[in-house]
């Protein structure tokens, strides 16, 4: 839907001059302006509204609950309410993520500062008419006092599951609760939108970064992956920082009111681009369990067609158009963070080796994008390349025929020529295209969303400051926590600056993947192109 400038104009002598809330108006066209107008706020809805505004419980601090929402269960155990000092409770962090079939599937979590009573979501076809209501899981996560300077903390994460929905269609949405109706007037600037992925396939543009936490920069990135219009968006895990330590260790602290923190930086984006993520070592929380996911599984939910959802989150799949994506958690197999290592009993690698083999083998799927968190292919000098997942993963990524495989890990944005069998196939210099099927595989590391930033051994290369090299000494990690040192000549590309990646995917006879590095200023870092010649038989 094209939303067009907010214009003023006339009324009706018989509708009360009562204007739409600018958030909601930049959304709608002027018809739908006219169609709200009509409909939502005539005398007698203001009246209505009049009435719930007037319902405030004496002595109490509590808003009445409209009619309509009286009945159903109270979700929490601890103390329920909707005012605090007279005033309301409102959700915010508002976190968009599909469901297994992006054409049918959303979820929507979201949070509150204080437990409330019966949370709820509406959605619907257009902005005045959010008419279905489908009550909320409370998802409440207690974290204790870890050290002398941190307080105990307790979040409260909703969530709400969409099923059975349209392929291709823009959906309204508001979240709410007791005393908080989104569909009341004077809640309508909360009302978001998303869009289903589409029944066949067409062009479209996916984003993708790592290690962001909360900070300008990582809010910079937002604003600009927003402008790209993207339907969805891959976060390659250490998504926080709550913990700054990142060894997944007992004696690990972290800060849980970070998280409040960045699902308010990230709602800008998130409340209507679909958040894919997965997890990094900042990510394993270690107090909650299992294996320091339980923070995880409370603020997100993601697709469960992975080995394991409730012990591995993180590791799942999803199909939007000709793109099928694998999130995968790296920690498993990681040599040089080991706090994780094997904790899904190569089930997960298992489970990969299946997956990719029957997406690769489905019709109407051209291309395989894989995302996780620690670099296979990497020259910095904080944490270069990971030999778990070349041990563990390159093999199965080159038998399937993987198209692109993003990282994070690394805080710079670095990408390889062609890969197979940890060489060189072919060279990929900026602005090259790529045959995947045939000349092997770009990695790409992503991971200046917004952390401090890392640099290399060797310079810059990146466009408009191209400095190619045959050669570039670095290492890898092996089993034992120990550095192999190596000789590399697959790091083409290298810039140390906060950036992401936009994909633009186009179907077709010859299915193309433009895929584009851009700065936090919006300047061109990189860009090359992968396609397919055919799909494997």
């Amino acid at each position: 839907m094209t939303a067009h400038p907010r214009r003023e104009r006339p009324l009706p002598s018989h509708t009360p001059r009562v204007g739409i809330p600018e958030q909601l108006a930049a959304r709608m066209t002027m018809p739908e302006q006219h169609e709200y107008l009509r409909t939502k706020l005539t005398r007698r809805g203001l009246l209505r509204s009049s009435a719930v505004t007037a319902g405030m419980v004496a002595g109490a601090g509590l808003l009445a609950a409209p009619a309509a929402q009286a009945a159903g269960p109270t979700l929490l155990s601890a103390p329920a309410t909707t005012a605090v000092d007279g005033h309301l409770v409102a959700p915010f962090g508002r976190h968009l993520a599909f469901g297994a079939d992006p054409r049918t599937q959303m979820r929507v979590g979201w949070q509150v500062p204080f437990a409330v009573r019966r949370p709820y979501l509406r959605v619907g076809l257009k902005p005045w008419d959010l008419g279905r209501k489908v009550q909320a899981e409370v998802r409440h996560l207690h974290t204790p006092a870890l050290t002398a300077k941190l307080p105990a903390v307790d979040q409260y994460y909703l969530h709400a599951a969409l099923d059975g929905l349209r392929p291709g269609t823009t959906y309204y949405y508001g979240v709410g609760h007791d005393g908080f109706d989104p569909a009341d007037p004077r809640h309508f600037s909360t009302v978001g939108t998303f869009r289903t992925a589409p029944a066949r396939a067409e062009s479209f543009v996916f984003t993708a970064f790592g290690d962001q936490g909360v900070s300008y920069h990582a809010l910079a990135n937002d604003q600009l992956i927003l402008g790209q219009n993207p339907s969805f968006h891959l976060h390659a895990g250490d998504i926080c920082y709550a913990d700054p330590d990142g060894q997944g260790s007992e004696h690990d602290t972290y800060d849980a009111r970070a998280w409040d923190q960045f699902l308010a930086q990230t709602e800008t984006v998130a409340k209507s681009v679909p958040w894919m993520v997965t997890t990094g070592n900042h990510d394993m929380e270690a107090w909650y369990s299992p294996n320091g996911y339980g923070g995880q599984s409370a603020r997100w939910s993601l697709p469960t067609n992975g080995p394991d959802p409730e012990r591995a989150p993180g590791v799942y799949s999803f199909t939007y158009g000709n793109v099928a994506v694998v999130a995968l958690d790296a920690n498993d197999v990681s040599y040089e963070i080991p706090a994780n290592a094997g904790y899904t009993q190569g089930r997960q690698t298992r489970w990969l080796d299946r997956r990719l083999g029957e997406l690769r083998a489905t019709a109407g799927i051209d291309f395989l994008v894989v995302f996780f968190h620690h670099c296979a292919f990497s020259t910095t000098n904080s944490h270069a390349s990971e030999g778990g997942v070349r041990d563990a993963w390159l093999p199965l990524f080159e038998k399937h025929q993987v198209d692109l495989v993003v990282n994070g890990h690394n805080h710079v944005y670095e990408r390889t020529d062609a890969i197979k069998g940890g060489r060189v196939s072919k060279k990929v210099p900026i602005g090259e295209t790529v045959d995947s099927a045939h000349e092997g595989i770009v990695y790409v590391t992503a991971g200046g969303a917004g952390k401090s930033l890392y640099d290399f051994p060797v310079p810059d290369s990146y466009e408009g400051h191209v400095k190619d090299l045959d050669h570039v000494d670095t290492y890898h990690w092996t089993k034992g926590q120990a550095k192999a040192k190596e000789t590399v000549e697959w790091s083409r590309v290298r810039y140390t600056g906060y950036s992401f990646i936009a994909v633009e995917v186009t179907p077709g006879s010859r299915p193309r993947m433009k895929v584009t590095a851009l700065a936090e200023s919006g300047e061109r870092v990189d860009h090359f192109e992968v396609t397919r010649s055919r799909r494997r038989g």
